[in-house]
């Protein structure tokens, strides 16, 4: 059969392809070798999200005391947070079903279960294979005792104890999770600081909470190899301290992803790769006509969020429009611990390096009348502020609902507000946001609640 475009993949990048694809009017198709809506959908974005508010409503009903109300001892059952989570997933997966068939995109493997292959023609193809879990060769994964992602979402029984070595989003959440539910948690970190991406004061932060929950947080520091005895892993970590050895149940390897580009023929169609990536244009064109790529597979940060929106540019301009190119340096991040973080644009210290003369507003949650009255104060808003133009140079949040709050600050971002303007905009009271116009104020000297 022959069609207009064909995506390869149906994650957050490959499915949006499709369906705006469909949507121009081009006969579609997407190409699926698992389940459709990608690792995203169904092994990382929504079902952790599932597992993190299973471990929240445990923590409300173990603390339920503490907001007056009156409740037995909550007991963490995994198999069941487990089993929801991949009902989460399995849901979801079937609204992106829904959807392809909506718009009448054909949904196709190219080789069967016998290893028969169908050959299908397409004027342009859009890669969109996404990545997997790094194995690394002092981390080599057994799926059992060294696991990654995938095997940490869908765990037979809750263990006692867990190293997880790396503290990006992905070891950050499940440290936060399995700490939450019971489990005693190493959290290992090479780079000084957890969530090593964000700006230091939100580092310290999360850090702080981390201890209080009573995880063990390890940074400067590397495992140097993992010896398996029998059920219990001894772990080799090498810290400014010497060589400690942490016995666990469980070592979750959160190393980053490693793109999925073998075996879909980039070499025999000649696509050029530079340091496990497709190297594309603005619009995503390979050097290959009628070759594209978009997500984690192209350089750029590996979110979800980018890829859907490199998945519209491209299938836009595939289609004759004239799409403004994706603005990296205006691309939210968020981690989704308890408390949240959220954050846009340079941290105070690359500000700095860059040049700027910077202004600073912090507003702390300790302030927030909201914030007291749901429970948790922990956190607090950061803007980072350019003082010669009022610009927005950053944001960086930390605290409960900080990942509802940060589009408001991309937006502003992306249409040229002031910090002025923003602080200007009336905020509603009482909420976690209006720590956003405090915070822009405290810069300026004038804010009324600190």
């Amino acid at each position: 059969m022959n069609y207009d475009v064909i995506v390869i993949g149906s994650g957050p990048g490959g499915y949006v392809a499709a369906i705006k694809s469909a949507q121009l009017g081009m006969k579609t198709a997407v190409v699926e070798r698992e389940n459709l809506g990608g690792i995203c959908l169904n092994w990382g974005c929504i079902p952790t999200k599932a597992l993190l508010k299973s471990a929240q409503v445990y923590n409300y009903v173990n603390h339920a005391a503490t907001y007056g109300v009156t409740a037995q001892p909550a007991e963490a059952d995994l198999t069941a947070m487990v089993a929801r989570s991949r009902g989460v997933a399995e849901t979801m997966s079937k609204g992106v079903q829904f959807l392809l068939k909506k718009n009448n995109v054909d949904v196709m493997e190219v080789t069967n279960a016998e290893g028969e292959a169908t050959v299908y023609d397409a004027n342009h193809i859009i890669i969109a294979t996404g990545a997997r879990s790094r194995n690394l060769p002092n981390l080599p994964q057994d799926g059992k005792k060294i696991i990654g992602y995938r095997e940490a979402m869908t765990l037979p029984e809750k263990p006692k104890t867990m190293v997880v070595v790396g503290s990006g989003a992905i070891g950050s959440e499940f440290a936060f999770f399995y700490q939450s539910i019971g489990v005693q948690v190493t959290l290992v970190e090479f780079m000084p600081n957890v969530v090593p991406n964000e700006d230091e004061d939100v580092s310290a932060q999360i850090s702080r909470s981390f201890r209080k929950m009573g995880m063990k947080v390890m940074t400067s520091a590397s495992v140097e190899k993992v010896g398996i005895d029998g059920d219990i892993c001894h772990v080799s970590i090498q810290s400014k301290k010497g060589i400690e050895v942490v016995d666990a149940d469980i070592v979750l390897s959160a190393v980053g992803v490693i793109t999925n580009l073998e075996g879909i023929g980039l070499e025999e169609v000649g696509i050029t790769t530079e340091r496990t990536k497709i190297v594309v244009d603005d619009y995503y064109r390979t050097n290959v006509e009628g070759y594209y790529a978009i997500g984690d597979v192209v350089h750029g940060p590996a979110l979800a969020h980018v890829a859907s929106a490199e998945a519209l540019v491209c299938v836009e301009k595939i289609a004759g429009h004239d799409p403004q190119p994706v603005n990296y340096n205006n691309i939210p991040g968020c981690t989704y611990t308890t408390p949240e973080v959220a954050s846009v644009g340079m941290s105070e210290k690359k500000a700095r390096e860059a040049g700027y003369e910077v202004l600073v507003g912090k507003f702390p949650y300790t302030a927030s009348g909201k914030a007291t009255a749901a429970g948790n104060r922990d956190g607090f808003i950061k803007m980072v502020i350019d003082a010669k133009t009022d610009q927005i140079l950053g944001a960086h949040f930390c605290g409960d609902n900080v990942t509802e709050m940060i589009a408001g600050i991309v937006a502003a971002r992306q249409n040229g507000l002031t910090a002025k303007q923003v602080a200007a905009s009336i905020h509603p009271h009482p909420t976690m946001s209006e720590a956003i116009m405090e915070a822009i104020e405290q810069a300026y000297g004038k804010a009324v609640h600190l």
